[in-house]
């Protein structure tokens, strides 16, 4: 199947628009007093999301329903004073809430939130009936050290240790699509995925599946193996960004069109991840923004990247993750019920706004935090994010011919200090690389944080804008 092989009447005939009804739905995780701030003011006029409305979806295999929206426990909340603390009562709080308002599908890994995650989706969790949720984790074993078997099965069960269950719902193998020589490495070689297979048949994983980030190559052979190992679902990164232009933004990513329809062939349901693209998709360019919210003044703009995520019926759930309540609320917005997109929508997002957002060429950071931590203490995502941002504003120091130049140079200097702490920046960088085989969108991080180095040096020594940046 070709790249473009999905037509987007393809794509709106197996997504259903318009016809389905609103009734059927790494290491880090830091969080700031600024951005909950932030967020509670883009939504101090929130309203409440309704209970009893959670549009579902039915796993075809144990025939339960699981909301479409699901829980990403990957960016959890931090205590107000201390960002490497998190926040239990908080994160309690929020789960209490999802539950209440029909979230039933929470995604966590042994590796996210410095570690910290899985225990505490697990005190969290375990204060409700077990019926009530199904929980998702993940054999994320990246380091080599835990390709031997015994180190692989250790993680397993100390994955239940930590959720405090006795079975998983959703077990994955994490982050496939580096190489082959790599799967078999950390699941055939060492006899895991025949371990895993028992476990599946003994009942203590209910649901048996990868996540994907890499080359369509490996995506194609592991998927192949589906006669052999019975894919229960597959985790896919899709968007309105990167249905058709995540191989024009990274030559090493494939298009979530080619992704989603190899799954949907095969009957096999698509779990999402990054419907936000890391929040890239709600923190729009003002204009683009302006945009949307012409369109539907009462919807917030992430919303529309959630209705795209959660129309195609073959998607089982759509992840997100929700540091604070009034994310948490907003999505809650989108899925309580699912109202899915029009043609006229998916053409809009289609047509205007993707193909309006790749002409930014910005740095291609989910902020997923996967090549963290940095040996050298980097914050390489806070680094990208800041440069994007300020890109996207159009308050990015150009030089020569920059009529702000003065104005946007002090502006760039002060807030990269206020977000990344200077013994974090990115002229600490060494080029070690070894951050780079992590990252899902296959960055040239090295690269890029030299190039913004160069770009901080240039604005220190030349604060009158005679040369160009």
């Amino acid at each position: 199947m070709e790249k473009k092989n999905i037509s987007r009447r393809s794509f709106l005939k197996i997504f259903g628009a318009g016809s389905v009804t609103a009734v059927a739905t790494l290491a880090g995780c830091k969080g700031g007093n600024k951005a909950g701030v932030q967020a509670a003011e883009e939504y101090k006029n929130q309203v409440e999301p309704p209970i009893g409305k959670m549009t579902y979806r039915e796993n075809p295999k144990t025939k339960e329903k699981v909301s479409v929206l699901g829980y990403g426990m990957m960016r959890l909340p931090t205590k107000v004073n201390n960002s490497d603390e998190f926040d239990q009562e908080m994160i309690n709080k929020q789960i209490d809430y999802a539950i209440e308002h029909g979230m039933n599908y929470f995604d966590t890994s042994p590796v996210y939130c410095q570690g910290k995650s899985e225990r505490c989706t697990g005190i969290a969790l375990h204060r409700h009936k077990r019926s009530e949720y199904f929980v998702a984790t993940k054999l994320s074993n990246f380091n080599r050290d835990y390709w031997a078997a015994d180190k692989a099965k250790e993680m397993y069960h100390n994955s239940m240790k930590e959720l405090q269950v006795e079975y998983l719902d959703y077990y994955l193998l994490h982050a496939v699509g580096g190489s082959m020589e790599e799967f078999k490495g950390r699941y055939v070689d060492n006899g895991m995925m025949d371990y895993l297979l028992k476990e599946r048949e003994a009942g203590r994983i209910r649901n048996l599946g990868f996540s994907f980030h890499g080359k369509q190559k490996v995506f194609d052979e592991v998927i192949a193996l589906h006669d052999k190992y019975h894919w229960d679902f597959v985790q896919i990164e899709l968007n309105y960004l990167d249905w058709d232009y995540a191989n024009e933004i990274s030559n090493n990513n494939v298009d979530a069109s080619y992704l989603y329809a190899e799954l949907y062939k095969r009957g096999i349901p698509a779990v999402i991840m990054e419907p936000l693209l890391g929040g890239r998709l709600a923190n729009l360019p003002q204009y683009l923004a302006a945009e949307l919210k012409s369109h539907a003044p009462e919807r917030s703009v992430a919303s529309w990247a959630f209705r795209y995520a959660g129309t195609p019926e073959g998607v089982l759930t759509v992840l997100s993750g929700m540091t604070y309540m009034e994310h948490l609320k907003d999505n809650l917005l989108s899925y309580c019920p699912l109202v899915p997109l029009s043609d006229d929508e998916m053409r809009y997002l289609d047509k205007e706004i993707a193909q309006k957002i790749v002409g930014l060429e910005n740095i291609p950071c989910n902020d997923c935090k996967y090549c963290m931590p940095c040996p050298y203490g980097i914050d390489i995502p806070a680094i990208f994010v800041h440069y994007n941002k300020c890109k996207n504003e159009g308050s990015l120091p150009m030089g020569v011919g920059d009529a702000e130049y003065r104005k946007h140079r002090r502006q760039y200097l002060i807030s990269l200090d206020r977000v990344v702490p200077r013994n974090r920046q990115p002229d600490h960088c060494i080029g070690c690389h070894q951050c780079e085989p992590h990252c899902p969108q296959s960055i040239r991080i090295t690269r890029e944080l030299h190039k913004i180095s160069d770009m901080i040096e240039s604005l220190k020594r030349d604060p009158l804008g005679e040369r160009t940046v």
